[in-house]
């Protein structure tokens, strides 16, 4: 059975040959199309060995071109455009993906994944980009929406905490005081006085 999707207007079906290309990732491939994964924004050759996508977010195209068209950027593992992605745009890619996943599981080894390096390289050129580890950066992501939050509804700390990645209630208090110098309560209390 051939399952056929076309999302966008310059991709081409992904078929079976493809997708057991891709899933196994098969170098006889390679130049003969490329895919991309929507969720990162990154488009790979078949053979690279990165975290095997799902099927419903992958798009192929017949030349590297057609995926920069789209605003996909090449992998930094498999260097679909036979270039070396500069760790700017690199770093830029794995920052868009927290910003939209930060309420999501996020450990390095996830960010190293979805961005096709490894956690130790990926720390390394993180830091010297943002000035902060991956998972601080996360952390910074989540308590200035907890912050936001806490303003602008009223939404217990609790639910406030589950809502940007945090289940434990006591660690996203202790978390949101080391951040701000004030617990969750105390922050609220003091921008809605009654």
């Amino acid at each position: 059975m051939e399952r056929q999707e076309k999302s966008q207007s310059d991709s081409i079906p992904i078929d079976e040959i493809r997708w057991t290309a891709i899933f196994s990732n098969d170098s006889a491939y390679d130049g003969k199309f490329y895919y991309g994964v929507k969720t990162t924004g990154i488009f790979c050759r078949p053979s690279c060995k990165s975290k095997e996508p799902k099927y419903t977010n992958v798009l192929v195209f017949s030349h590297p071109d057609e995926a920069l068209a789209q605003g996909f950027r090449p992998c930094k593992r498999c260097k679909p455009t036979g270039e070396r992605v500069p760790d700017q745009e690199w770093i830029s890619t794995v920052t868009d993906y927290i910003e939209l996943h930060y309420a999501e599981t996020l450990t390095l080894d996830v960010l190293a994944q979805i961005s096709h390096g490894s956690p130790y390289h990926l720390h390394r050129v993180f830091k010297r980009i943002t000035g902060m580890t991956p998972v601080q950066y996360v952390q910074e992501k989540r308590m200035t929406e907890a912050a936001e939050l806490l303003v602008s509804t009223s939404l217990t700390v609790t639910d406030i905490g589950h809502r940007v990645g945090i289940a434990n209630s006591a660690y996203f208090i202790a978390v949101f005081r080391k951040h701000t110098g004030q617990t969750p309560a105390h922050y609220r209390e003091q921008r809605h006085p009654k």
